[in-house]
């Protein structure tokens, strides 16, 4: 990155502390030229012209289709249920569009009942995976026969922006390209599995400007103030204030810790404002350290790496798990769960 990106000798340095600090070993991209074998010379490398949005999209098109369509497979393919089974599609990403769109892709692919019932969320950012659960949860609450596939698939290392702006480098340090999802329903489950209980969702005041995501000429861009670690501390504590509230519970009375990790400096305030034991956090810094920051995509893998750590034998009786996401707003979303 030193390299590609265009600027001074501090410049460098400052790359070279964001890039050491960052909790991050290694991270996937559907661009080639990241690869470590390649010469170096982006196609994304800002010298000359740098790729127009549609071409940037053009590229999310070709490659999300068939990350959509692959997570989808997986989640029937490690499940109890067949296609038929499946009632509902919501599909998530906020790093591309297109129509007929992900959950056309994935229906024709799978063959889902064409009367499947299918919704997008888009553009929501980080945390938009929790109100896909949730809108899950209303769905099968409202129609106990409900099956509902969630699929995230965020590409967000196509809009890397190679300029020298902190903005620019702190998104270019964190964020990734992956796909993950789940399978909802009233069912019972085969295999330890998660309860969906209560959620709850806040914006944080004054904040507004400090994490945002919009449409340029050259890719979406990342707004990403190097305050959010701070804002998000001062949410939490706010949070706190509300916690017994909204779930009947005292932080130490949770078993299991979900949070998203937006980046290193992110997770260390939250551990500290919620005054978590040391090892809390455990799945959210492995995720960060072997993938990094897949925007909404993320959550489903801190929450499979948990569930994975317990047999059906170790579980013995139920761990009470609080998931978080945060994204552009600030808007923080929470849900209660229970590992079943």
């Amino acid at each position: 990155m030193k390299e590609i990106v265009p600027g001074t000798d501090r410049d460098r340095k400052l790359i070279h502390y964001i890039y050491s600090k960052s909790g991050i070993e290694t991270r996937h991209s559907v661009i080639d030229d990241f690869r470590a074998e390649s010469s170096h010379s982006l196609f994304f490398n800002g010298q000359g012209s740098a790729p127009g949005t549609a071409s940037r999209n053009d590229t999310y098109i070709r490659e999300g289709r068939k990350l959509f369509v692959d997570v989808a497979q997986k989640l029937i393919q490690n499940s109890i249920f067949e296609t038929n089974d499946i009632t509902h599609l919501i599909t998530v990403s906020c790093t591309g569009f297109y129509a007929p769109g992900p959950d056309f892709d994935i229906i024709r692919t799978l063959g889902l009942p064409p009367s499947i019932e299918r919704y997008h969320l888009g553009f929501m950012g980080c945390y938009a995976s929790i109100p896909a659960l949730k809108m899950a949860d209303q769905i099968c609450k409202a129609n106990p026969n409900a099956n509902v596939m969630i699929v995230s698939v965020e590409l967000c290392t196509l809009h890397f922006q190679a300029n020298p702006k902190l903005d620019h480098i702190l998104s270019a340090s964190v964020f990734a390209d992956g796909g993950s999802g789940a399978i909802v329903s009233s069912r019972e489950p085969a295999k330890p599995a998660f309860k969906m209980n209560r959620f709850v969702s806040k914006i944080l005041e004054n904040s507004s400007k400090d994490m945002a995501w919009t449409i340029g000429d050259t890719g979406f861009e990342m707004i990403l103030s190097n305050y959010i670690p701070d804002l998000l501390g001062d949410g939490m504590h706010l949070f706190l204030d509300e916690f017994e509230q909204h779930f009947s519970k005292t932080a130490e009375q949770i078993d299991l810790w979900a949070i998203h990790p937006g980046g290193r400096a992110i997770l260390d305030k939250i551990e500290e404002v919620l005054n978590l034991p040391e090892l809390a956090l455990k799945s959210s810094r492995k995720i960060l350290s072997e993938y990094g920051n897949m925007s909404s995509a993320t959550i489903f893998f801190v929450l499979k790496d948990l569930i994975s750590t317990f047999t059906e034998d170790d579980l013995g009786s139920d761990k009470e798990t609080i998931t978080m996401a945060f994204g552009p707003g600030l808007t923080l979303e929470t849900a209660y769960l229970t590992m079943v």
